[in-house]
Order: C-alpha cells, then sequence, then structure tokens
C-alpha cells in the first residue's frame, strides 16, 4: 500500500475544513494538488473518502471509518518527529496539554504554573476546548496529555482520576426552592435548564440527569459556562455546574444551591493520555505530579483561598431599618 503523508494530510484538511478550497489554503498549496492527493488516496484504498454536496465536501461513510486512523498516524508521526529533535538538541522541549474548558479556568493553571516552576526548561502550551473536541486532540496524538473529564469507552483514551468534582444545581440567588432544606428534582421539571453546547461534557450529564429522572423541561443552549452562570443569575434558568466554576458567585451570594432529594451526579477529574503510542518524558512526569497528592492540595487550596477572598470582599449589607 503506497499511502503517503501528503494524501493523509490533504484529506484531513478536507475533513476538518469541508473545502478543498479551505484545505489548499490551511496546508499552502493548490487547490488540484490537494484534490488529486484525496482521489489518489480514495484509490489505494478502493473506496470513494468524500462526496460532494453543493459546494462544499462531505466525508462519505468510507471516510468518516477512515478518518481516526488517518489523525491517528499523523499525530503519531509528528511526535516522534518532535521526539527525535528533542533528543538531538534541534527543538526546544514541549509539552502540550489540552483542557475542557471548566479545568482550563479552574485548576489546570495552579498546576501548570507549579509543574513549570519544577521544569522551567519545558515549553508548555495548553489548548482549550468542550469535551468533544479535548478527547478528539487527545486521542489523535495532537497533544500530549489532557485534564477532563472520565474518559469515552471507545478505548482510545486512557485516564486516571486525581480529584473530585462536586457538582451543585444552580439557581438564582432569590429563588424560594433556595431556602428549602430537600426539593423533590421533579418540582424543576417545568423550569428551563441552561446547557453548554453539543459536544461540552456538562451538556452530556444534565442531558442524562433529566433522562434519568423522566423529566423533558424547556432547554436553552449557552456558549459557556459564565453565559450560563449570568443567565442562572438573572433568573432565566437552573443548571448543573462544578463547584470549581461556581466558588466565587456562591461565596458573593451571586449565586445560590438547589439542595435536591434526589442525588447529583457524582463526577471526578482525569488526567487523560492516548491509549497507544510511547509516552515522552515530560508528559509521563506531568502525569505522575497531577496525581501526586501535593498537586491536589495545591488545586483545593486555590479553590478555598478564592472563596476567602470573595468572602472577604463581599459588600458590606446594609443595617436593617
Amino acid at each position: 500500500m503506497a499511502i503517503t503523508l501528503t494524501q493523509l494530510r490533504s484529506f484531513l484538511a478536507v475533513a476538518e475544513t469541508g473545502s478543498v478550497t479551505a484545505a489548499a489554503d490551511e496546508l499552502y498549496v493548490t487547490q488540484p494538488s490537494v484534490s488529486a492527493a484525496v482521489s489518489a488516496l480514495s484509490k489505494e484504498l478502493g473506496v470513494e473518502l468524500t462526496e460532494r454536496l453543493g459546494r462544499s465536501v462531505e466525508l462519505s461513510a468510507a471516510g468518516k471509518a477512515f478518518a481516526p486512523f488517518a489523525a491517528h498516524v499523523i499525530g503519531l508521526l509528528d511526535q516522534g518527529r518532535r521526539a527525535a529533535r528533542e533528543a538531538a538538541g534541534a527543538a526546544a522541549r514541549e509539552l502540550r496539554i489540552a483542557a475542557v474548558t471548566t479545568a482550563a479556568e479552574h485548576i489546570v493553571p495552579q498546576l501548570v504554573q507549579e509543574f513549570s516552576a519544577r521544569r522551567p526548561e519545558l515549553r508548555i502550551t495548553l489548548d482549550v476546548g468542550n469535551r468533544k473536541r479535548v478527547f478528539r486532540r487527545v486521542g489523535s496524538h495532537q497533544v500530549d496529555v489532557a485534564i477532563g473529564g472520565r474518559p469515552p469507552a471507545g478505548g482510545e483514551l486512557s485516564g486516571e482520576p486525581f480529584l473530585d468534582n462536586p457538582i451543585l444545581l444552580i439557581t438564582a440567588p432569590g429563588d424560594p426552592l433556595a431556602r428549602r432544606r430537600s426539593v423533590p428534582v421533579e418540582e424543576l421539571g417545568t423550569r428551563p435548564w441552561l446547557l453548554r453546547e453539543p459536544g461540552s461534557g456538562t451538556r452530556t450529564m444534565i442531558e442524562e440527569f433529566l433522562v434519568r429522572h423522566e423529566l423533558s423541561p424547556p432547554m436553552l443552549t449557552m456558549g459557556s459556562n459564565g453565559a450560563i452562570k449570568q443567565a442562572v443569575r438573572a433568573g432565566l434558568g437552573v443548571s448543573l455546574q462544578s463547584r470549581a466554576a461556581t466558588a466565587l458567585e456562591l461565596k458573593y451570594g451571586l449565586l445560590a444551591t438547589i439542595s435536591l432529594r434526589q442525588q447529583l451526579p457524582a463526577r471526578q477529574w482525569f488526567v487523560l493520555w492516548p491509549s497507544t503510542g510511547p509516552l515522552r518524558e515530560p508528559a509521563r512526569e506531568f502525569m505522575d505530579f497531577v496525581s501526586s497528592a501535593p498537586a491536589r492540595r495545591l488545586v483545593e487550596r486555590s479553590w478555598v483561598a478564592e472563596t476567602v477572598e470573595g468572602s472577604a470582599h463581599r459588600p458590606a449589607r446594609a443595617p436593617l431599618s
């Protein structure tokens, strides 16, 4: 089989952009060369990998099946090239980390800061996205390691839990349900629920929670945790959020929580890595550090510091008249 790297890179660029023109721009080559590379790859495999839909190009069923393997090969070769150049002293040592949005905002900064102090010679990059994007980048070896939720059951990723991720049901500060000790989940069946975009782990968690309790409430999609918190604060609905993402708002009194009679989802933070291929030494060191007791204490202390700081700066209430 005479498959070339040019064919694989061209195919993946078309798969990512949905256009031969955009793929050519991304690869800094001509459109005919991209078309020729994808056509040659299809001929080599004996199946059509793409199909035209108007002015755009979509992957065929065969193309969708082949794409993860192509991405895996390219990612692994890029990692090998980088490892060889680092070993020869031809490139600076690098650690590429990915993280889901909540972890990137509330967990990863403390971990990266401490790890950088231990390994100052490393160049560390951070790629932030939703669960779907992070899992894809780890599985295709585009990053070395990631921080996120439980890895999927498909086997592309391995993971180890290192920290509990308590989940809270947040609502507006003036919500009467926030003052009750125990609320049946059925009382929230007609309330709007606020969700992240498709591909987000918290969205999947909320959808599974509602299905488990046979609820079909109105649902509103927001583009970020920050947008959800602002909407909840304004009384537009309720949402499940990580304690890490809501600590300051709860301490300031900008959000409140509802204590449900039913159990909320139990979640943990995982350090993630590709299931196949060798791991470079910086990735192994970072994984060992993240899984250590000092790293857990570091993150937990930062949460406490945030809530204490928020409490110290909370505006004083006016005396009752």
